[in-house]
């Protein structure tokens, strides 16, 4: 073996003799200590300055335009048309119970699996109309036909405040168009009756000769 060939050998066998040994060498550079500012005091900084500047008082009276508009403008139900053609079905109430349902003794009243129909204790004791409070001929379909009748009007779309001070009667709204959902309507104006243990859900197109005079 030439000399050349043994030199990384010979290397090799110094580093394995030689004992491990830690060496400190000193600092190479500089070092910060870590700081992190507190969370609580940036927020706390923050409003200060927004209470100082005005600018709490500004979305305070924005937050409350917002609301204000909200409620007498309610976000309307989404994907609900005008009705075109008429359309009727029968709703059936009935549910199953999916566990025992015990009074405060314990007491079982009502068994897993039994069927209830609500409308044997809560009946629907008036129609329930759903309408666009937008459009002036729903308006005056249904407050002409249900002038003498104490049946709930209830929207999709409108201004129910606006509408009950100015037709001085009350009206309601399906907020997030639960109801509408739940009976499967998605045309107005539509109906909700009581027919025995059933409920009759109409769709009904406004015709001309419907419409009351302005």
């Amino acid at each position: 073996m030439t000399p050349l060939r043994a030199a990384p050998f010979l290397v090799a066998g110094l580093l394995l003799a030689a004992p491990a040994s830690a060496r400190d060498y000193g600092q190479q550079g500089t070092v910060w200590s870590v700081i992190e500012p507190d969370l609580l005091e940036q927020i706390h900084a923050r409003l200060t300055h927004l209470e100082k500047t005005g600018e709490t008082a500004k979305l305070n009276e924005e937050l409350k335009r917002r609301t204000i508009a909200r409620v007498n403008r309610p976000e309307p139900v989404a994907g609900m048309n005008a009705a075109a053609a008429a359309r009727s079905w029968r709703f059936d109430p009935t549910i199953s119970v999916e566990r025992d349902i015990a009074d405060d003794k314990g007491r079982v009243i009502v068994a897993a699996g039994t069927r209830v129909n609500p409308l044997d204790t809560v009946p629907l004791r008036v129609p329930l109309v759903f309408l666009d409070g937008d459009d002036p001929k729903q308006l005056a379909w249904a407050t002409r036909r249900y002038a003498s009748t104490k049946a709930k009007l209830i929207l999709v779309r409108g201004a129910p405040l606006e509408l009950m001070k100015a037709r001085q009667r009350r009206f309601y709204f399906d907020q997030g168009g639960s109801l509408v959902k739940h009976f499967g309507i998605r045309a107005v104006p539509a109906t909700v009756e009581q027919q025995g243990r059933i409920l009759i859900i109409t769709e009904q197109p406004v015709r001309p000769k419907e419409r009351a005079p302005s």
